[in-house]
């Protein structure tokens, strides 16, 4: 018995019967041979872990633009608190942990330079229109992989499909989708606080008598009711889900939607339409691999592809090289 089947032997056995046994999987679009040592669920996390577009996360905006202190979010430090939320609920629940991890891992691959600013500036200007959670999608099924795509499972697909709207077919992709919005939140204000932009005392005392007054807190608080509460369906309890609501509605009031917090996101978004148009335009200066999108698709396409994979600073690298002249040199 190789050691993957051993550890299927124990899903079978230690596994909620509502988790997704990883022999069960759906499967992939491509067939590949069995691993002898890991799970299908475990080859998908190892196959994003190791992408080139997981590690341009490290580059790419949460909320605040270019922040200059090192301890502010990242794309990929939220991608991480995300999955440790996850595989706590899903070992709470008993729910698939490999799958869970492999779908938190994955679900903002697609988000483009400089957070939602960058995304609502592509869904403005490209005919196809822009949501991360599709071009994640799309990264891990065509663009990953010299193209190829990294070939996951079903289920590893659908939980990144569905994570910010929609409903997933595995409790494991609906764990995922709460950690995401729990992981935010919390961190979110913590660095709204850091920066300056909020204090601790501003947060509502309804939020802070409700969850707790520290992030430690307010996270335990939503881990314990989604534990608590689960069974068929991922769910809190009401008094839990309205704090939720009631924190995620004070965000969107005093920091998403913040002048001070958002001053420099319409210079951003002004750079990226400013390069899609230059590269409608310049459809030969795509690298190699997006003219051949353009040749397979159209050029909207792979203009949006190109940009939307951009971190934050090869970004503006890219707009200074086009379109800041350079001092001459003798």
């Amino acid at each position: 018995m190789t050691i993957r089947e051993q550890t299927q032997n124990q899903e079978r056995e230690t596994l909620s019967p509502l988790a997704v046994l990883s022999e069960n999987t759906r499967g992939r679009k491509e067939p590949i041979e069995e691993c002898d040592v890991r799970t299908p669920f475990q080859r998908d996390r190892d196959r994003i872990l190791h992408c080139k577009a997981f590690r341009r996360l490290k580059h790419k905006t949460q909320v605040f633009l270019s922040p200059e202190g090192d301890h502010y979010r990242t794309r990929l430090t939220h991608t991480l608190e995300v999955s440790q939320i996850a595989r706590t609920v899903s070992r709470a629940l008993r729910l698939n942990e490999d799958l869970t991890e492999a779908i938190a891992l994955g679900h903002d691959l697609g988000h483009t330079p400089f957070g939602h600013a960058g995304e609502y500036a592509l869904g403005e200007v490209c005919p196809h229109g822009y949501k991360h959670a599709e071009q994640s999608v799309r990264v891990v099924e065509r663009l990953e992989n010299d193209g190829k795509g990294l070939n996951l499972t079903w289920e590893v697909r659908d939980g990144i499909a569905c994570h910010t709207s929609g409903t997933a077919a595995t409790l494991e992709g609906r764990v995922v989708r709460f950690s995401d919005k729990i992981a935010y939140m919390n961190h979110d204000f913590d660095d709204a606080v850091r920066a300056g932009v909020l204090r601790e005392d501003d947060l509502p005392w309804e939020i802070k008598y409700a969850i707790g007054r520290s992030r430690t807190e307010r996270i335990n608080a939503f881990i314990h009711s989604l534990i608590e509460n689960s069974s068929d369906d991922i769910r809190m309890s009401k008094g839990i889900q309205s704090a939720y609501d009631s924190l995620r509605a004070f965000l969107f009031e005093t920091v998403y939607t913040n002048p001070a917090a958002k001053s420099e996101e319409g210079k951003a978004k002004e750079l990226l339409k400013r390069l899609y148009a230059y590269y409608i335009s310049h459809p030969d200066e795509l690298p190699e691999e997006y003219r051949l999108i353009a040749q397979q698709s159209d050029i909207d396409r792979a203009a949006c592809d190109y940009i939307s994979g951009m971190t934050d600073r090869y970004a503006v690298t890219v707009y200074q090289n086009l379109f800041i002249p350079r001092s001459w040199s003798v």
